[in-house]
C-alpha cells in the first residue's frame, strides 16, 4: 500500500486548486452571462444571445465540475465501493448533449432570421461582444496558470468551452462591425451560425469521451497490447491473458489481468514478482491492479482476449475455467 500514498496527496492539492479556479472562473462567467444574455434581448442580437448561450454551456460546465470534484470527495462506501468518482463522467455527458441542444436551437433562430434580418442595435452589440471577449480571455488566463487542463477531462472540457467561447465573441463583435460599416442584417445570424457550430462540436466531443469512460472502454492514451507487451517483459511473467484496462474517472485507470508464473516460486517469490509488476503499471499511470496468478499447468486457454499470441479473441473460452 505504501506506494499509493505519495500520488494521493500530489492529487489532492491539484484538487483542491482545481476546484478554486474552478470557482473563480464560474462565478466571472455566469455574472457576465446575464448581462450579455439581457444585451442579447435589448439590442435585438441573436449573435449575443448565442455567445450568451454558449457561455451558460460554460457556466454549465463549470458548475458540474465543480460539483464532480466535491462528489468525488465523498467517502468511499460498501455500496459504492469507488465511492462517487463516476459522478463527474456522468456530469460531463449531460453536459455535452446540453450543449447539442443549444446549438440545434441556435441553428433553428438563426434560420429565421436569414429569411428576415432584424434590426439589430449595433453600438450595443459591439460594446457587450467586446467585454465579453475580454472576460473569456481573462478566465482561459485563470485556467492556464492555476488549473489542471492537460489531464483532467473536467477541467479540460470546461477550459475548452471557454476557448471556443472566446471565438464566439470574436464573431459577435465581428458581426456587429460588418453590420456597422456595410449594413448587412445576415452578419449577426451568420455569427450565431458560427458559433453553434463550436458548440455543437465541444458538445459532440465531451458526450464522446464521457460515453467512452461509461462503457469501460480502454483509456485513450493506452494500447492493451503494448501493456501486455510491458508485464510479459517482467522477469518470471510467462503469459498474461484476460486483460482489462478501464478508466473509472479522469485520471483513474484500472486493470485486471491473467498471469502465468512458474509453478515452483514460493507465495513469497510471488509476490515479489507481482510488486515488480505493480510498480510498472504505476509508471504508467495504472493505480488501481488486480491480478490473477497461475501456474504454467493452468487449464484454460490462453488466447483469451489479448493474449499475446494475437489470436482472434473467444468469447467463450471463459467457460473452461
Amino acid at each position: 500500500m505504501s506506494e499509493h500514498h505519495h500520488s494521493h496527496g500530489h492529487d489532492h492539492e491539484h484538487t483542491n486548486n482545481n476546484k478554486k479556479i474552478l470557482l473563480i472562473s464560474f462565478v466571472i462567467i455566469t455574472a457576465y452571462m446575464v448581462i450579455e444574455a439581457a444585451g442579447g434581448f435589448i439590442t435585438n442580437s441573436l449573435a449575443l444571445l448565442s455567445d450568451a448561450g454558449h457561455m451558460l454551456s460554460d457556466s454549465l460546465a463549470l458548475a458540474i465540475a465543480l460539483l464532480a470534484f466535491k462528489f468525488g470527495e465523498k467517502a468511499v462506501s460498501t455500496g459504492k465501493t469507488y465511492g462517487y468518482r463516476r459522478f463527474e463522467i456522468l456530469a460531463a455527458t449531460l453536459n455535452g448533449l446540453t450543449l447539442i441542444g443549444i446549438s440545434l436551437y441556435i441553428f433553428y433562430e438563426a434560420i429565421e432570421r436569414f429569411a428576415n434580418p432584424p434590426e439589430v442595435a449595433t453600438v450595443g452589440m459591439l460594446i457587450i461582444s467586446t467585454i465579453g471577449l475580454l472576460i473569456n480571455i481573462l478566465v482561459a488566463w485563470i485556467m492556464m496558470r492555476g488549473g489542471d487542463t492537460e489531464h483532467n477531462l473536467n477541467m479540460r472540457g470546461a477550459f475548452l468551452h471557454v476557448i471556443s467561447d472566446m471565438l464566439g465573441s470574436v464573431g459577435a463583435i465581428a458581426a456587429a462591425l460588418v453590420m456597422m460599416f456595410f449594413g448587412w442584417g445576415w452578419a449577426d445570424p451568420l455569427a450565431s451560425v458560427i458559433v453553434a457550430v463550436l458548440v455543437l462540436r465541444s458538445g459532440y466531443f465531451v458526450s464522446k469521451s464521457s460515453l467512452h469512460v461509461l462503457m469501460e472502454g480502454t483509456p485513450r492514451n493506452m494500447k492493451v497490447e503494448d501493456i501486455a507487451q510491458a508485464i510479459l517483459k517482467i522477469e518470471g511473467v510467462e503469459g498474461v491473458h484476460d486483460l482489462h484496462i478501464w478508466s473509472i474517472t479522469s485520471n483513474m485507470h484500472a486493470l485486471t489481468a491473467h498471469i502465468v508464473v512458474d509453478g515452483n516460486k514460493t507465495v513469497y517469490e510471488t509476490e515479489a514478482l507481482l510488486h515488480k509488476v505493480e510498480h510498472m503499471l504505476e509508471h504508467k499511470d495504472i493505480r488501481h491492479v488486480t491480478l490473477q496468478v497461475e501456474s504454467e499447468k493452468h487449464n484454460h486457454e490462453n488466447n483469451l482476449l489479448c493474449s499475446i499470441k494475437a489470436s482472434p479473441p473467444d468469447a467463450h473460452a471463459h467457460h473452461n475455467h
